[in-house]
């Protein structure tokens, strides 16, 4: 009997290789990877996903796979996939946060962190936007210092400002001044 199995599909991006990692009904995580080998590829997303078996992408991977293109070509539009990010009832709360950042637009950790549970919680909410799984989707690229500067990302700031500049560039006005 084969117990839990994931889908993996990669999408090459403006910013990078993207591994797309889904269940039957929602989007586990969406990563900034660089590829090695596909057995290798396969043992660490088994062995991060807790997974007995990465399978060849499935329809909720095609179906980010045309979002991301939609949203890589600069076309505005909200991603559709339900998703499922693995982490605690803080993050959770936090990336919940995050999903209400719309596109365009910032927020600091100090603004996440008075509607999670108070500026006491301001470090926190910083270390559970780095955990979070779900690159792009999960916004926390929009997070940003309190005085404005690009801090700490994942997957480097470089694709921080690149994601910013882009989202900038579809916003109904304006332009990010970054």
């Amino acid at each position: 009997m084969m117990g839990r199995k994931v889908y993996c599909e990669w999408f090459d991006s403006p910013v990078g290789d993207l591994a797309a990692i889904a269940d039957d009904t929602a989007l586990l995580a969406l990563q900034f990877r660089e590829r090695t080998s596909p057995d290798a590829d396969e043992a660490d997303i088994r062995q991060q996903m807790n997974a007995d078996a990465v399978l060849p992408g499935n329809a909720l991977t095609r179906t980010i796979g045309s979002e991301l293109e939609t949203f890589f070509a600069g076309r505005a539009f909200e991603f559709t996939v339900p998703l499922a990010p693995a982490g605690s009832e803080f993050e959770q709360k936090v990336w919940a946060e995050l999903l209400r950042v719309p596109l365009g637009e910032t927020c600091s950790y100090g603004d996440i962190a008075r509607n999670v549970g108070g500026m006491e919680t301001v470090r926190a909410v910083g270390k559970a936007n780095g955990a979070n799984p779900i690159a792009i989707i999960i916004p926390c690229h929009r997070c940003i210092g309190s005085d404005g500067s690009l801090t700490g990302y994942g997957g480097g700031l470089w694709r921080k400002k690149w994601l910013l500049r882009h989202e900038g560039k579809m916003r109904p006005v304006g332009l990010f001044a970054l």
